[in-house]
This record gives structure tokens, sequence and C-alpha cells, in this order.
């Protein structure tokens, strides 16, 4: 089976056989992983991440073939913490995204990340942004503005998530808490505000944490250890 043209872009690439490469694609339709052949001709210069692609699929199973692979417009040119932020992006659609789920709203925001890291725009806003999405696209999603019960976030009280329902109010100070007035910037996108940032992240990571299976992303401890000062 042939199928229609789509836009795409590549997750993941490895070799394959002889001169083959098992590639992972991000596509309106979902992450779909073929075979590309010929892999160290032109078609293997494609398969490289952040290169919006066309492509063509054949194949009913879960392994599809690469039946056309061509460039669909101007490659994003990441580097330094762009860069390993665009590999933390993929790493968590490899992760966390199902195969052949189609998603076409979150493949458009991906492709609209891309272009903004390639523009050297502020990382944090971005990958927050996407993360939320992400986790919205998949049935993760959470208010930031009503707690579990429906009532609106007072900026001056404390919440913990919850997983399962949500913000909850809690009456005290304890660890892993956030304040209302974080999770209303949060909610209109106010990165201005002190301590949104930071909160966004601790937030992020706590509602994304159960579903990566406790292994740990590789592409955020080399990120970490980007950032680390030198020792020499």
């Amino acid at each position: 089976m042939l199928a229609q043209s789509q836009p795409a872009y590549v997750l993941h690439s490895r070799a394959y056989r002889e001169s083959s490469a098992l590639v992972d694609f991000l596509t309106p339709q979902g992450r779909l992983r073929a075979v590309l052949r010929g892999a160290r001709g032109k078609a293997g210069s494609l398969a490289r991440a952040f290169i919006p692609l066309e492509a063509e699929f054949r194949g009913r199973g879960e392994l599809k073939n690469v039946a056309r692979l061509e460039p669909a417009g101007i490659p994003n040119l990441l580097s330094g913490e762009a860069l390993f932020s665009g590999i933390y992006l993929n790493e968590l659609l490899m992760r966390l995204l199902p195969a052949e789920d189609p998603h076409p709203a979150l493949f458009e925001h991906y492709a609209l990340t891309l272009v903004a890291l390639a523009q050297g725009r502020a990382l944090e806003p971005l990958l927050r942004a996407f993360e939320w999405r992400l986790l919205d696209e998949l049935g993760y999603g959470f208010a930031l503005d009503r707690d579990c019960q429906g009532q609106p976030i007072v900026a001056s009280a404390l919440y913990r998530l919850n997983n399962e329902s949500g913000l909850m109010p809690v009456g005290q100070l304890q660890a892993g808490v956030f304040q209302g007035a974080d999770l209303l910037a949060m909610a209109d996108a106010n990165w201005s505000a002190v301590g949104a940032l930071a909160a966004a992240k601790r937030l992020m990571r706590q509602a994304l944490a159960p579903h990566l299976g406790g292994r740990p992303l590789v592409s955020r401890e080399l990120f970490m250890t980007l950032k680390e000062p030198s020792r020499d």
C-alpha cells in the first residue's frame, strides 16, 4: 500500500542492515517507523533531525518502507543549547507518543517550535509550551487556573499536583508545592512574572515523570553536562 505524500520530520535514525537505516518519523498522522533503503546516498543525507521533509510510506504493518523522501523547506539549523533542546523534544516524542496515533496540531506546534529555536528565541518558554501541548494532546493535561474541584486558583494559596486529578489546594508549605500566583502566570503565559519559569519547569517535570517510566531522559542529562562549568 502506498500512502499519500505527507510532511514529516526525523526524530531518530540508526543503521539497519548493510546500507539501510531504521528511521522514526513524526508526521501529522503520528509517529511512524520505516526502513530507509540506500541510506548512504541522497536519501540518507535527508534523514537528519530538524529538516522539513515530504515523505511517502509503503506498508500496512508497524514497520513501513520509505517510498519517497524529499526536502520540503529550509532546514532548521540548531546549535548549542538550542540543539540540545531540539534533541530533548525528539526524545520526549519518542518516549511518550504512541506509534501511528494522529496528532496534527502537535505536529504543527513541533514545526513552529523548531523554527523558533533556530531563530534564537528564549528556550525555556518554548520548552514549557511544548511539554504542556504534548501532555494535553495525550490526554494528561490539567487546568492551570482552576483546581481539581473546579475552583479558581487563588494567587495567595498553595497547591500540589496530583497526576490523576490536577492541582490540589494544600494548607501549609511543603516540598513540591506551587504558589497560586505562579500557576496563574503560567496560565497566562506571563513569563516575565518572577518565579513563573522556574515553577513551570518543576511542574512539567512532575507532570511528565509518571509517563516516562522511571528512565531518565538522555537529552536532559546531556543538557546538564553542557551547562556544567569547566573544571580546567
